[in-house]
């Protein structure tokens, strides 16, 4: 006999679109800045390097706070902690907005990332924990609407305040929308009558979380801007990272009350999930930035043209989270995790023929084909995770699935622009190889740029130097395309090596025991 309170089908779905509100103001909040950074630069009077700290302390801030939310929910209770963190991003939002420096920013920021790093955990343990299973699958797929839409109209959204307003209010529209969350929050959500209250506090645990944590995230934030591990700060962090890290991992593997509690991890399902989950956000995350930048920087588009693209896979998104929720609980997940890896390595693949000539709709299409692919893999993923995980380990399961999912987000954006440099450097040196003045077609192609500017008016020598210039300006272009489809085509790739640990999951069945 359960001795849960009975929960209404009414109080189910206010639930649900409270901590969806409030979670998808966090996510936007994430992506909405990249594309503010320039506005942000010229308004505070900052350099590149000073204001991509704007990005790196709150990503820093949430790498530090999301291990330990199991533990803090625990300790607070969960309605008490989720209206803190509510309150703490909002009123840091506030602080951003009207933040007269700097350095008044990065705080706010600091706080920002504290308060919204527990919130999606947080909610996808509420949401797991208030609906059978039978209903998880809408239920999921109506918050994941949320989860998954942030990072594809962000930028969007993002570019067009920051051009059309200021880029304060990109934290100003955090406020009503937290007030109305803060409201909600407090008048529908109860704590859980599995979580237990910890004993005592392992400081230790908490200080190695922090430093090994905080360290790893600002490595693989700031490692590709000062050359890896030519600087010698990131090999300090770096250094710092994997000490920290080893300890803790001993710390709460041998502790009694630990903050993130590792137990989880022996469910089969679970530690495939996170795996699962790690490598899909990374490739996922990365093909949207690459993405992005192809279509501003080689294709000259605009931040709200760019976000056009983007936008595609936004419909194919709902379209697929709807289907997977309803589909979820009444035929094996696998198959539709499955579906969902082989979509987005179709997409992807698709993605990798780019050109410099190509059209919007030859990469609209693949972004559509992207998005459905993703909320096949969303829903059935959590499904297959955390169905199986007890309900007093819910909060801190989901803590730990969002640290690799984080994890894998973060390796991904480093990844995706360290393997670009890389690639372009390789293919230019490759193509320039294969450029000399005694190739015919090299010939033909300086002769045809020296006509068109001494017809212009430039003297012959002017003209042959020019004309130099722009086929070394093509070699370059080119390598970068090349460059572009060598990544697409690794991600790809991630996509049908994850086919090959989705048969040792086991399949979920509608009716599970009891936990």
């Amino acid at each position: 006999m359960s001795d849960e309170p009975p929960v209404s089908a009414a109080r189910k779905w206010a639930i649900t679109f409270s901590v969806m509100l409030v979670t998808v103001t966090q996510i936007l909040d994430t992506s909405v800045t990249n594309v503010a950074l320039p506005h942000i630069q010229g308004s505070l009077s900052a350099g590149v390097e000073e204001v991509a700290w704007v990005l790196t302390s709150f990503l820093a801030a949430n790498a530090i706070v999301i291990p330990a939310t199991g533990w803090l929910t625990g300790l607070f209770g969960r309605t008490r902690f989720f209206v803190i963190c509510i309150v703490l991003f909002t009123a840091s939002s506030l602080l951003s907005g009207v933040a007269p420096t700097l350095e008044f920013l990065v705080l706010a920021r600091v706080l920002q990332g504290l308060g919204g790093g527990p919130i999606i955990p947080m909610s996808q343990a509420i949401m797991w924990e208030i609906f059978p299973l039978a209903q998880r699958g809408t239920a999921m797929a109506v918050w994941g609407i949320g989860i998954m839409m942030g990072p594809i109209f962000g930028p969007t959204v993002g570019g067009w305040l920051a051009q059309n307003w200021s880029w304060r209010w990109i934290f100003y529209v955090n406020l009503p929308i937290g007030l109305l969350g803060l409201f909600m929050v407090s008048a529908f959500l109860f704590d859980s009558p599995h979580q237990k209250r910890p004993g005592r506090v392992d400081a230790l645990g908490l200080v190695l979380m922090v430093v090994g944590f905080g360290a790893l995230q600002l490595v693989l934030d700031r490692g590709e801007r000062q050359d890896w591990f030519d600087s010698a700060w990131i090999t300090a962090l770096a250094v710092v990272a994997a000490c920290a890290l080893a300890a803790f991992l001993v710390r709460e593997l041998t502790v009694g009350e630990p903050i993130l509690d590792l137990a989880v991890f022996q469910d089969r399902n679970f530690a495939l999930g996170t795996v699962v989950i790690a490598v899909a956000i990374l490739a996922f995350y990365s093909s949207m930035l690459l993405l992005a930048l192809y279509t501003q920087k080689a294709l000259g588009y605009d931040a709200w043209t760019s976000g056009l693209v983007l936008a595609p896979g936004g419909v194919g998104n709902m379209i697929s989270l709807i289907v997977s929720g309803r589909l979820v609980a009444r035929m094996d997940q696998r198959v539709l995790l499955a579906l969902g890896c082989v979509l987005n390595a179709l997409a992807l693949f698709a993605m990798s023929n780019l050109t410099l000539g190509i059209d919007y709709w030859s990469l609209a299409w693949p972004r559509f084909v992207q998005g459905l692919g993703m909320g096949f893999v969303f829903v059935p993923l959590t499904t297959l995770a955390l169905a199986s995980v007890r309900k007093d380990r819910l909060s801190n399961a989901t803590a730990a699935y969002n640290v690799i999912r984080n994890l894998g987000g973060s390796v991904g954006v480093a990844l995706s622009t360290t393997l670009l440099a890389r690639r372009s450097q390789y293919h230019q040196t490759t193509l320039v190889g294969h450029v000399n003045v005694w190739s015919a077609e090299t010939a033909a192609r300086l002769k045809e740029w020296t006509e068109l500017f001494v017809a212009q008016g430039a003297d012959t020598f002017t003209a042959e130097r020019r004309a130099l210039a722009m086929v070394y300006r093509g070699t370059v272009a080119q390598a970068q395309v090349l460059a572009y489809a060598d990544e697409f085509w690794l991600y790809a790739v991630l996509f049908l090596v994850i086919l090959g640990l989705v048969p040792f999951m086991h399949r979920i069945h509608a009716e599970p025991a009891a936990n």
